[in-house]
């Protein structure tokens, strides 16, 4: 696409609706998109931002067994409670929708059938994996197992989320039900597969070039490095088929004779909930949704967190250009992970700043998380979180540089010139016109970095012209000289009172609250963003009543923070979720012996599986175990273990697996043998 765009349409990831957000999904997708929707506006730019809740797949149906409820229930739930923590920090969607809504399953439906009949999908008949305790077919989130490229044992059945590899069920090694434990078994079932291999060259052009079909559709320059290093990767290992609908209850009904118990797959439902968001909100505000889709002068921008780049650039443009008639993203600005006080955060742990308990905490201070999560967001890297940075950014940033200059600003007004705005002589010094250019290119610095999705960057500019003008007033002294030169303290004051006119507009996509008390104390709330770079107040102005800004966080506030983290499960460990509770039937069937290991030597191509030969003081077998980089051969020969003897046989590279080695995981990381007593004998039975 060549040219300014003539309308924007902006998303953000869906969120699943299955728990509350916190901090990370905020910096991830939702305050990026904040920042830059509420910078397209000031520009009296077209801009749609659409978002909803994602009501669908296996996050659902799992929170809900969890909970002992129904997806309905904890959607309906999440749903509200969402919205509420988004409106918190003044995330503001022009609308807000769901997929579970009946407009989103017509729809969804719909496109599904049309895509149907134009031939995107196979329909195969294909041994599936199935829980023969719940007595139903699994798909890909409900089993986890060993990734076979990077030898992650918490992969899931769709994609490693250590190593980002795209993967089959079929591929993980020693695979399990998330929803009862048990060794999944493998049985025939149809479904409509989407063959991605097909778009591989069009696809590998998109990215590379930015070019569809010859026509320029984007800068694929103007992309991060991290989000096209993925793809590619995707790409040039080979797409694979990926089907398109699931053995479910619970999402969009397939809308096809003889598909009872099949849903759509989450990856081809939520995406398409963009397009009904954005329906819904055309049908409210009176205005027409296709051009924000379908005409060339529109720029679609997803924002979203690395771990969506490869639905959001692979799968979901590959199903729109098979539709037809739709845009393709003209840039995904994924963000990396936020981590929390030198750890990743846990939801299962409580290691987590949760949006509403914030603002119940530090109420009608939405500003100041805004500021930091920008300050600090994670744009090419993962980034943290520290409430000791918090404070200090608040404390040494906004109260001592931004709230301190605006107040002695205001004050000295009001003391020299009873509260209105001074006129200027004009006669500018050398420091006096270095500040009035500062304040001239501030906008578009600002605005090109917006423009680029570097918030930080933005925020940077927009600070420099409100520490430029704190040392200013600093050192030219207004306060000393208007007893000597009252015209050249009138000048001073004229030109910081320009300064922080100028500074409220660049600074609103960042702290529209602070911004806003601004404005209605300059009278300049409604100057929209090209406005800015010159004087804005006038000679006479009257300054409205301006409290103080910002309020410094206290150590004691810091540590009350801090205590809540993991607060009410000390003494726990960030552990694997205990599984769904099990039978003692299920329990006997497993066969626990006592064995020695006799022999081990290392698996050829593998650097995490040692190979070992067991005696069980019936037989030798060979078992595989992924637990070479905990311990040598020579470390485990002779070691007494306790082995799964009745696993199925499973080939692990090249070499038939007769069993499991039972191990335990220490808190940092490490491995140990689950071992019998001194005493036992190869061939105990274990009861």
């Amino acid at each position: 696409m060549s040219g300014k765009p003539t309308r924007t349409l902006v998303t953000s990831a869906l969120p699943y609706a299955n728990g509350p957000i916190h901090i990370g999904h905020i910096a991830g997708a939702y305050l990026p998109a904040d920042l830059y929707v509420r910078y397209l506006r000031a520009r009296k730019r077209d801009v749609v931002w659409v978002c909803g809740s994602d009501e669908h797949g296996a996050a659902i149906t799992l929170r809900a067994r969890k909970e002992g409820t129904t997806p309905r229930a904890i959607v309906d739930r999440y749903h509200e409670e969402m919205q509420e923590a988004f409106s918190s920090l003044d995330i503001a969607f022009d609308h807000y929708d769901r997929t579970s809504s009946a407009e989103h399953h017509a729809f969804a439906q719909q496109f599904f059938l049309e895509l149907l009949e134009k031939g995107a999908f196979t329909e195969e008949t294909r041994q599936q994996f199935f829980d023969p305790v719940e007595q139903q077919f699994l798909a890909d989130r409900y089993i986890q197992g060993t990734c076979p490229k990077c030898e992650y044992d918490k992969a899931f059945g769709d994609q490693c989320e250590k190593c980002g590899s795209a993967l089959s069920p079929e591929d993980l090694v020693h695979p399990v039900s998330t929803l009862s434990g048990a060794t999944p078994e493998m049985r025939e079932t149809t479904l409509w597969y989407l063959p991605m291999d097909r778009h591989e060259d069009w696809l590998r052009k998109y990215l590379e070039e930015g070019k569809l079909d010859g026509e320029q559709h984007h800068d694929a320059k103007a992309w991060k490095a991290h989000v096209i290093g993925q793809c590619k990767s995707w790409v040039d290992g080979g797409l694979q088929s990926r089907a398109m609908t699931r053995d479910l209850d619970w999402g969009v009904p397939v809308p096809v004779e003889g598909a009872e118990g099949k849903v759509l797959y989450v990856w081809l439902d939520a995406p398409l909930g963009y397009i009904t968001a954005t329906q819904n909100w055309a049908r409210k505000a009176g205005a027409d949704w296709e051009p924000y889709w379908k005409d060339e002068g529109t720029q679609l921008v997803h924002f979203i967190g690395k771990d969506n780049i490869v639905f959001h650039c692979i799968i979901f443009p590959i199903l729109l250009k098979e539709h037809g008639g739709y845009l393709l993203p003209h840039n995904v600005p994924a963000n990396e992970f936020m981590n929390l006080q030198g750890d990743k955060i846990s939801t299962s742990r409580n290691w987590a700043v949760w949006a509403k308990e914030y603002i119940d905490d530090f109420p009608g201070r939405s500003d100041e998380m805004r500021y930091v999560l920008a300050s600090i967001m994670p744009e090419q890297k993962d980034a943290e979180f520290t409430w000791e940075d918090f404070q200090s950014r608040v404390n040494n940033e906004l109260a001592d540089v931004l709230g301190n200059f605006v107040n002695r600003v205001f004050v000295l007004t009001g003391k020299f010139h009873g509260g209105k705005v001074p006129g200027a002589s004009g006669d500018w010094t050398e420091v006096d016109q270095a500040l009035l250019d500062l304040m001239a290119s501030t906008p578009d610095a600002v605005g090109d970095a917006m423009e680029r999705y570097r918030f930080r960057d933005a925020l940077q500019h927009a600070m420099g012209l409100v520490r430029a003008g704190n040392k200013y007033l600093t050192e030219e002294e207004p306060w000393k000289v208007v007893k000597t030169h009252p015209g050249r303290a009138a000048d001073i004051l004229h030109l910081a009172l320009q300064v922080t006119a100028n500074a409220a507009i660049v600074l609103a996509p960042f702290l529209p609250r602070t911004a806003a008390r601004l404005g209605s104390a300059l009278g300049t709330a409604e100057l929209p963003w090209d406005a800015a770079g010159g004087a804005l107040v006038a000679e006479g102005q009257p300054l409205g009543e301006l409290p103080i800004l910002f309020e410094k966080i206290t150590d004691e506030q810091v540590e009350e923070q801090k205590g809540k983290l993991g607060a009410g499960l000390e003494g726990m460990r960030d552990v694997e979720q205990e599984k769904p509770q099990t039978t003692f039937d299920d329990f006997q069937a497993m066969d626990l012996r006592v064995a020695e290991v006799i022999a081990a030597e290392k698996v050829k191509g593998a650097d995490k599986l040692l190979q070992l030969t067991v005696r069980t003081g019936y037989d030798e077998r060979t078992v595989v175990s992924g637990i070479a980089e905990h311990f040598s051969p020579d470390d485990v020969v002779g070691r007494k273990v306790t082995l799964l003897a009745n696993l199925a046989p499973r080939k692990i590279r090249g070499v038939v697996s007769q069993g499991m080695v039972l191990m335990a995981t220490t808190e940092d990381g490490g491995l140990r043998f689950v071992a019998p007593e001194d005493g036992a004998e190869p061939g105990d039975i274990i009861r």
